[in-house]
């Protein structure tokens, strides 16, 4: 269940936007993104862009096949490299589709990408996407990157409840099952987070698939870590020997866990 509001969702979806788009060079983005290695800058934008514009025409029930993310010639991303126009497409997609969130009730449902799910589910898909690439934009820029604590916990929550949703899961994380077997565990613990914000979680596999639930308790391997970094280790977005980051335990089950289940 999302922590956050559907208001708060709607406005981290322009909020992460504006963020991503201030770490990123106003002259030139043809540099390569580490995190994302066949991309440039202006593919991450085009990609962020793009999903935004794709969803908010979703969502408002245009008609019409939906485009493939990353087409130039039918997803309406310009035929340009220049940051500005660029830049300036992607927030405004953004906006745009923070808007029609907000001109909607958050029970509504959509059906994005096969998926039919609810405005709540999009809207906060959309934020936890864009703050990843804000960081993917933050690591080759060499720029700063910080969340609000309740943000980043709730974007661990949220991997967690797709991987174990059986509409998503599976059909995302298309390896998942290679994890199904005997009972085994994993901790997840923030080392930084505030009282009350629930930032440990327990990841159980079995035979059956997996399930998950906050607390604090014994596992097979335990992954411990400021709850950012955490964040971004388990997007894939930094690795396991990153400064104050400790494992303990089944090292091997928890890098099978990260490399079955992250996201673009």
């Amino acid at each position: 269940m999302a922590r956050l509001t559907y208001d708060r969702y709607c406005d981290e979806v322009s909020a992460q936007t504006t963020l991503l788009r201030e770490v990123l060079p106003g002259d030139d983005l043809s540099a390569r993104v580490p995190t994302c290695p066949d991309w440039t800058l202006a593919d991450l934008v085009r990609h962020v862009g793009g999903n935004v514009h794709l969803t908010d025409a979703a969502v408002r029930g245009e008609p019409g096949p939906r485009p493939a993310i990353g087409d130039p010639t039918r997803a309406g991303v310009p035929d340009t490299d220049d940051p500005d126009t660029l830049t300036a497409w992607m927030q405004d997609g953004a906006d745009a589709y923070a808007r029609t969130l907000r001109e909607r009730d958050a029970q509504d449902v959509a059906e994005i990408f096969g998926l039919l799910q609810t405005l709540t589910f999009w809207a906060r898909r959309a934020a936890c996407d864009i703050l990843v690439h804000r960081a993917d934009a933050a690591l080759t820029t060499g720029a700063g990157y910080t969340l609000a604590p309740d943000l980043a916990a709730d974007a661990v929550d949220e991997l967690l409840e797709m991987a174990t949703d059986p509409q998503v899961g599976t059909r995302v994380f298309t390896k998942l099952p290679e994890l199904f077997g005997p009972p085994r565990s994993i901790h997840l613990h923030a080392t930084d987070t505030v009282e009350g914000l629930a930032a440990e979680w327990l990841i159980e596999l079995g035979a059956d698939g997996v399930t998950w639930r906050h607390g604090h308790e014994k596992a097979d391997v335990a992954l411990q870590a400021p709850l950012t970094e955490l964040l971004l280790i388990l997007y894939r977005r930094l690795p396991l020997d990153f400064a104050q980051v400790h494992v303990h335990g089944d090292r091997d089950l928890l890098e099978g866990w990260l490399a079955r289940v992250s996201m673009g």
